[in-house]
């Protein structure tokens, strides 16, 4: 009799288990699944208008392998690489563009992915000028600026011009100031440590690479001022002389360093 019990019960419970295994199993429905490329591509373009870029980018993922070979399949992965940035996903816009420009180097629209591609990495980098005015410049890694210029300066090689050639100009014109402020942060740094080869070598190093900005007067000033306080008179002569040749109105000759307070940004 007992045995006969707990077979029942272990039929039970293979019962159940099979049934749970079942439930597991099933997939939820996918409501997509009977939709044509077109809606597709018309719901993915309503969530980016909306903010709604996490779901645009599920549209657009499914887009890309239903219209795969045609144009709508590379405007998706445009789209999608756009609806990436705007999430706060540098990378993978960036391997979305990558991947984009290896595929259709021929594309119409190239210029575009690349212009988005500079964008992306100059946000990443530069946009958010509050916070560069709060960290210290010499602790910020300018990869992603330089990765930027290239990216607008390819564009505007190629593609003189594109209706994004302008932008990307005057963006290559501020990471310029930037990577040579960020040369002349460092040099201010080492001058107001006593370190002062190494404050002459940054901002000559600034000088000789970014010729032209507005960074370039101060370098000099500090080419100066480091030469005085190593005894180096004759240099600091000779820097001088090229300081009031190129500026002969500069105030850091009358004020010193508190010519520079303000940030070069906020003229830009």
């Amino acid at each position: 009799m007992l045995r006969a019990k707990l077979s029942v019960v272990c039929a039970w419970l293979l019962a159940g288990a099979v049934l749970l295994l079942a439930g597991c199993s099933s997939t939820p429905e996918d409501k997509e699944a009977n939709w044509s490329p077109n809606r597709l591509y018309t719901e993915a373009k309503d969530e980016l208008s909306s903010g709604g870029y996490d779901k645009a980018i599920s549209h657009l993922e499914k887009l890309e392998g239903r219209a795969a070979g045609t144009p709508l399949a590379q405007q998706a992965q445009l789209d999608k690489a756009y609806a990436q940035y705007k999430s706060g996903e540098a990378a993978q816009a960036i391997a979305t563009l990558d991947r984009f420009m290896k595929l259709h180097p021929a594309s119409p629209a190239l210029d575009y992915a690349l212009y988005l591609k500079g964008l992306v990495n100059f946000n990443d980098d530069l946009g958010v000028l509050s916070y560069i005015a709060r960290q210290d410049l010499a602790e910020r890694d300018q990869k992603a600026s330089k990765e930027s210029f290239e990216s607008f300066k390819e564009l505007v090689t190629r593609f003189p011009t594109s209706r994004y050639a302008p932008d990307a100009g005057l963006r290559m014109t501020y990471i310029v100031n930037s990577l040579a402020h960020y040369e002349l942060h460092v040099a201010r740094y080492y001058y107001g440590r006593g370190a002062y080869v190494a404050a002459i070598n940054r901002a000559q190093q600034a000088i000789s690479d970014y010729q032209g900005v507005p960074a370039i007067e101060e370098a000099l000033y500090l080419v100066v001022q480091s030469y005085d306080a190593l005894g180096m008179t004759q240099l600091r002569d000779d820097a001088k002389r090229v300081l009031e040749k190129n500026y002969p109105k500069s105030e850091f000759l009358s004020r010193g360093l508190k010519a520079s307070s303000d940030p070069w940004w906020k003229f830009w």
